[in-house]
C-alpha cells in the first residue's frame, strides 16, 4: 500500500469530528514533553496528567508541548479539549494519511506536514505525520513516535542561541517547519548523489541490478514529490495569511521558507527527469546490444545460406554426379565453401557491416 495512503475502512460512515486512529501504532504509550520558556526562564517537564496542561494555555510564557503517539484517541481528545481545539482538528491529527495542509481557526492555526528522515541502512525514506497547532502562546506538535528532527531547535532554546527565546511562538512554528523542509532538501541531495552514481554506472556495467535501482529511486522520488508539492502549497498560503497569530516580523522568514520549499520541489523534479533519462538510456543500450547480437547472427546466417545451398546440392542422393568421379572433388568442394565464405566476409567488411 502507498505510504501516503492509509486504510480508512473503520472511519467510513462515522460521525464527523469523531477521532478514529488511522495508521500504524508505533509506540506503546503516549508521552508528553513540554518546554516552557521566555527570554529569561526555561522549564522542561514531562506531564503525566492531562490536567497539568491547562496551565500552559493561560501562561504568559511560550509553551511548546510535544506529544509522541497518536493511537490513544481518548488521550488525544483530552489534550485537544484542554486547548479548545475543534473536533475536526482532533480527527485530522489521529488520521495519519492526511495530505499536507493548513487550516485557520479563530484562536489557532493547524499545520499538517510529513516529517521525513533517510534510513541509511535500509536505503529508504522513513516518514511520519506531524501536526502542529499554533496558538497565541502555545505550540502543540503531534508525532507518531519519539525521535524527530527538532533537536537543534531544542538546543537553541536551551542555550538561548539566536533570536528564538526573544520572539513569539509563531517564530517557533517557523523554525520547526524550516527544519522539516531543510530535511527534505537533505534527503533529496542524498538520493541525488545515488542517482548520479547510477548514471555513471549505466555506461560501465549494464545489468539487471541497475534497472532495479532506477525503479526503486524513481518510486522514492515520486513519493517525495507527492509529499513536498502540497507542503509548498500550504507554505505559499501561509505567507499570505492575515492572522494575528503571525507577526509581521516573521513574514520574511516565511518567504525564505517558501523559497526553500520551491527549491526542494524543483530539485525533486530535476532528479525525476534524470531517472527517466537514465531509464531511456538503459533501454537504448539494451536495444543497441540486442541489435548488435542480431546483426552478427544475421551475418552468419547470410554466410551459411549459400554454403547450405551448395552442400544441399552435393548432398543429394543421385547416382550420377559428374564431380564424384574426380579424385580431389572433396577438397575442391571445401575450397569452394571457404572461398564463398571468405568472399562474403570481405564484402561485409567493405560495406562496414562487420
Amino acid at each position: 500500500m502507498a505510504r501516503n495512503l492509509k486504510k480508512k475502512d473503520s472511519s467510513i460512515g462515522t460521525i464527523p469530528g469523531e477521532p478514529i486512529f488511522i495508521g500504524q501504532k508505533k509506540v506503546d504509550e503516549i508521552t508528553i514533553h513540554a518546554i516552557d520558556y521566555d527570554s529569561i526562564d526555561l522549564n522542561e517537564l514531562h506531564p503525566e496528567n492531562i490536567k497539568d496542561l491547562f496551565a500552559f494555555k493561560q501562561s504568559d510564557t511560550i509553551s511548546w508541548i510535544n506529544i509522541n503517539g497518536l493511537h490513544d484517541t481518548e488521550k488525544i481528545r483530552a489534550i485537544a479539549e484542554a486547548f479548545g481545539l475543534h473536533p475536526l482538528v482532533t480527527e485530522d491529527i489521529v488520521n495519519t494519511g492526511q495530505r499536507p495542509k493548513m487550516e485557520e481557526y479563530d484562536d489557532y492555526l493547524l499545520f499538517v506536514i510529513k516529517m521525513m528522515r533517510y534510513d541509511q541502512e535500509e536505503k529508504r525514506i522513513i516518514n511520519e505525520q506531524l501536526s502542529i497547532v499554533l496558538g497565541a502562546n502555545f505550540l502543540l506538535t503531534f508525532q507518531e513516535r519519539p525521535g524527530d528532527v527538532f533537536e537543534p531547535i531544542r538546543k537553541r532554546i536551551r542555550k538561548k542561541n539566536g533570536r528564538i527565546r526573544n520572539v513569539g511562538v509563531d517564530y517557533l512554528a517557523y523554525a520547526l517547519l524550516d527544519t522539516v523542509i531543510d530535511n527534505y532538501i537533505l534527503i533529496v541531495e542524498r538520493m541525488g548523489e545515488q542517482i548520479e552514481d547510477i548514471e555513471a554506472e549505466i555506461l560501465d556495467n549494464l545489468n539487471q541490478g541497475i534497472l532495479l535501482d532506477i525503479i526503486d529511486h524513481k518510486r522514492e522520488m515520486n513519493f517525495l514529490r507527492r509529499t513536498i508539492q502540497p507542503a509548498r502549497e500550504f507554505i505559499f498560503h501561509l505567507t499570505g495569511l492575515d492572522s494575528n497569530l503571525m507577526q509581521d516580523t516573521t513574514l520574511p522568514f516565511l518567504k525564505d521558507l517558501l523559497d526553500l520549499s520551491i527549491q526542494a520541489v524543483e530539485t525533486v523534479d530535476t532528479y525525476r527527469d534524470m531517472l527517466s533519462d537514465n531509464l531511456d538510456i538503459y533501454n537504448t543500450l539494451i536495444s543497441n546490444r540486442l541489435n548488435e547480437i542480431m546483426k552478427v547472427l544475421t551475418i552468419f546466417s547470410a554466410i551459411f545460406i549459400p554454403l547450405t545451398f551448395i552442400a544441399g546440392i552435393y548432398g543429394t542422393n543421385f547416382e550420377y554426379l559428374p564431380e564424384l568421379s574426380f579424385r580431389y572433388s572433396y577438397f575442391i568442394f571445401w575450397g569452394v565453401l571457404l572461398a564463398v565464405a571468405i568472399t562474403m566476409i570481405g564484402f561485409f567488411r567493405r560495406r562496414k557491416w562487420l
